[in-house]
């Protein structure tokens, strides 16, 4: 069942609402957090029925477990931590090995020994098997340190299941997530709350709509054109990269916002996922705004554990790349994802350097004038969107065959038509070398229209934290990004339960019903990680 889809907002997500609600109103709390774990489980069983039983044996096996490293001894034997840790931590990555990595693994090994072909188990990849792995591997860890409380298993089911977060994230850490379900307060229904939480549903809802479906349609050709070997040159190179990057953006972000927005309905603050990734001037800043809680986990699980930076430079480095790549498999079972995760682990690694190196040169001087944050927001994102084509790319001929294409390696051509308007800029454009092909002039006009206004809404526009901040519970958030400059130069549309307001999301709504009517479902693209 898809956000976008009219049978969750008009039917699902009102059922369970008002059952959630009037059992908790009454003072049922117990009842309204088991209608709310049916529902869940039930949304996740509308998309495939026999994997509800997957989800439900992860959910059991790693509670479980987490009992187990809760206790110091079992039938009067002493319990060994880490052993039990270690086996948990090993089922985890068995089942999502499985699903996710088998044929991978077993293609890849086929090149080191020699093993005979076997017939590929073409399984179909669970929805949302990264996330919830992640969140309870975490939890193991959590009771692994003793930094867990005893929770109830009802509470623990819905911390996995809770259907806002189960499919694509955020990926939610069990201390900011079960302790609220103990807050007697979200039983009641909450008029300030259900406001913020239709504008974030119904903003997010816009983004993957009418932004990312629509650039979308420009960014797919020509992908499959390079999948299919054709050489693709260099301005529709760029437009195809720079469209697949805004798609990205505002199909994940957009999802972020409507599970935000669909968990505030119920008085359930989840954390934010998105901070204007694309205003970053420096890869490390666009790790802190880009996909933040699968940051943190990757920080908090995998890097400190490493060693982090407490054994020099060069160690520093070296876990650097490990947790990079390692993340980048995280994304799909493929070698075009370990290359990204690979390229941002270079990235950062440089920018390490370079911070380094100007620290040395510059002493404790912390500004930096406005044009060097304009130069260094550049490169980060030609960085980035030269990495997403990885990211994007079916195999590593197509991603290349994208990236001669971005460095002018397979020509430079306009189309004729637009040429034609140029004037006698045509004859210099000639003599540079650029040719002119009579057809595509249309698609490539749309392509960097899409490109060009979506770009501007993600550089210089507030984004929904900002809209929002003005009054409402999402500033438990404000730590998180207490590091990160402000620059919105339209602060003054802050939220507000205002006439404005009303008109600008009954505007919304309205535009989003047309495109309802006109266009089918599209899935979101996190779906497929």
């Amino acid at each position: 069942m898809l956000f976008n889809s009219l049978e969750f907002i008009g039917v699902f997500l009102p059922l369970a609402l008002w059952l959630f609600y009037q059992l908790g109103k009454r003072g049922y709390y117990l009842w309204a957090i088991t209608a709310l774990v049916v529902a869940s489980l039930f949304f996740y069983a509308w998309w495939n029925p026999p994997y509800l039983l997957l989800l439900i044996f992860s959910i059991g096996i790693n509670y479980t477990i987490g009992l187990a490293l809760e206790r110091d001894e079992i039938g009067g034997f002493i319990v060994n931590k880490k052993i039990i840790l270690i086996i948990g931590l090993a089922a985890n990555l068995a089942i999502i090995s499985y699903y996710k990595y088998f044929d991978f693994f077993i293609n890849n090994l086929k090149f080191i020994l020699p093993i005979e072909s076997h017939q590929s188990l073409d399984l179909i990849l669970p929805l949302g098997i990264s996330f919830f792995t992640f969140q309870q591997i975490a939890y193991l860890v959590d009771c692994y340190r003793g930094e867990v409380g005893k929770y109830s298993l009802l509470k623990y089911v819905l911390f996995v299941s809770f259907f806002p977060q189960l499919i694509a994230g955020p990926i939610v850490h069990h201390k900011d997530l079960i302790p609220q379900f103990y807050n007697r307060l979200i039983y009641k229904f909450n008029y300030k709350n259900f406001a913020i939480g239709c504008t974030i549903f119904i903003i997010g809802l816009f983004k993957k709509m009418v932004f990312a479906d629509n650039v979308a349609r420009y960014a797919n050709p020509i992908f499959n054109a390079a999948a299919q070997g054709t050489r693709i040159q260099f301005f529709e190179a760029w437009g195809g990269a720079i469209a697949y990057s805004l798609q990205l953006y505002y199909d994940f972000s957009g999802y972020s916002d409507m599970a935000i927005g669909a968990a505030l309905l119920f008085g359930i603050t989840l954390p934010l996922n998105f901070y204007s990734p694309y205003q970053a001037t420096s890869i490390i800043e666009f790790w802190r705004r880009w996909h933040i809680t699968l940051s943190s986990f990757l920080r908090d699980y995998l890097y400190i554990p490493l060693g982090g930076n407490r054994h020099g430079e060069f160690r520093r480095q070296i876990n650097l790349m490990i947790t990079m790549l390692l993340g980048g498999l995280w994304h799909g079972a493929g070698w075009t994802f370990v290359l990204w995760g690979g390229l941002h682990g270079i990235y950062l690694v440089i920018n390490n350097q370079w911070r380094a190196i100007c620290k040395k040169w510059r002493g404790d001087r912390q500004s930096n004038p406005g044009w060097t944050r304009f130069i260094s927001g550049g490169i980060t994102l030609i960085a980035v969107i030269v990495a997403w084509v990885f990211f994007r790319a079916n195999n590593l001929d197509t991603a290349l065959l994208l990236v001669q294409g971005m460095m002018g390696e397979n020509g430079i051509s306009i189309p004729l038509a637009i040429a034609n308007k140029l004037g006698f800029i045509k004859a210099g454009l000639a003599s540079l070398g650029i040719t002119f092909k009579s057809f595509g002039g249309e698609q490539f006009i749309w392509t960097y229209i899409w490109g060009l206004i979506l770009l501007i809404i993600a550089l210089l526009c507030p984004n929904t934290y900002q809209l929002m901040k003005g009054d409402n519970p999402l500033q438990t958030q404000e730590l998180i990004f207490s590091k990160i400059p402000e620059i919105s130069p339209l602060k003054f549309l802050a939220w507000q339960p205002n006439f404005i307001w009303a008109i600008i999301m009954g505007i919304a709504t309205f535009i989003l019903l047309k495109t309802f009517l006109g266009v089918p479902e599209s899935e979101f693209l996190y779906f497929n990680f």
